[in-house]
């Protein structure tokens, strides 16, 4: 037998202990609305106002924000310390895509269709709100999960689809670095980037409905501070729509 007060207070410290652990749980993100990929240059005089904006942009935990620096402004007299000829290779291939031959920094591309200035905020926003699916996000379900040592990256369209291919592609990214540039146009000034991609990876290939990919952590991550998952339409071997995407915890 036991004390009606008893039970009261035992059933106070469950409440107790359940609301505790509810404020413990680590918020979920947000589904991702858009990817948006910053091609930028620390050889460019225009690039440091969109790579603020960049960084703005990572903060927001319903958007993939990615820096992908380019190499074809080295030759005015500062070699990019991140850039990468993958990324102005992949810019190059958007514009054929286009078919506008628009290559430029400070460029941003939203869900891999709409190219606009980097530094043009509104412009930007037009085109996230253009560039997203039903409901305001991205077409397809992209989720993650890591365990002993192995990275899941499941895909999920609810109405399955046939008649389009994609490419999964996992990018190491480093979450925030400074760069003190000795020379060129930024001679002097130190810019902070924003989710710096440092490589990709292709993981596997996507013909609708559910999948699943795996890729060892250590490669998802690349010694960089996390990754991001991407699931990219393919427009005859060239980039196409972004159709879902993820990314790692602290991004």
């Amino acid at each position: 037998m036991f004390h009606k007060g008893t039970m009261v207070s035992r059933l106070t410290l469950s409440f107790a202990a359940l609301a505790l652990a509810a404020l413990l749980q680590p918020a979920l993100a947000d589904p991702p609305r858009a990817v948006v990929e910053l091609f930028t240059s620390q050889g460019c005089s225009s690039c440091p106002p969109a790579d603020a904006v960049l960084a703005d942009l990572a903060r927001r935990p319903d958007i993939v924000a990615l820096s992908l620096p380019v190499n074809y402004w080295d030759y005015l007299g500062w070699k990019d310390t991140l850039a990468h000829a993958a990324f102005t290779d992949r810019q190059k291939a958007y514009a054929k895509a286009r078919q506008d031959r628009q290559v430029y920094t400070p460029q941003m591309i939203v869900n891999g269709r709409k190219p606009c200035i980097g530094s043009d905020r509104a412009q930007i926003e037009k085109s996230i709100q253009e560039t997203t699916g039903t409901g305001g996000l991205l077409p397809v379900n992209v989720g993650l999960s890591e365990s002993r040592g192995t990275v899941t990256i499941s895909v999920d369209e609810t109405a399955q689809t046939t008649d389009r291919v994609a490419e999964v592609w996992v990018l190491p990214v480093l979450k925030e670095h400074a760069v003190p540039i000795g020379r060129g146009e930024n001679r002097g000034r130190t810019v902070t980037y924003a989710n710096v991609v440092r490589g990709m990876k292709r993981v596997g290939e996507w013909r609708g409905g559910t999948a699943r990919f795996e890729v060892p952590s250590d490669e998802a991550r690349g010694g960089a501070d996390g990754y991001v998952v991407l699931l990219q339409a393919l427009d005859h071997t060239k980039p196409g729509a972004i159709l879902g995407a993820a990314k790692s915890e602290g991004l």
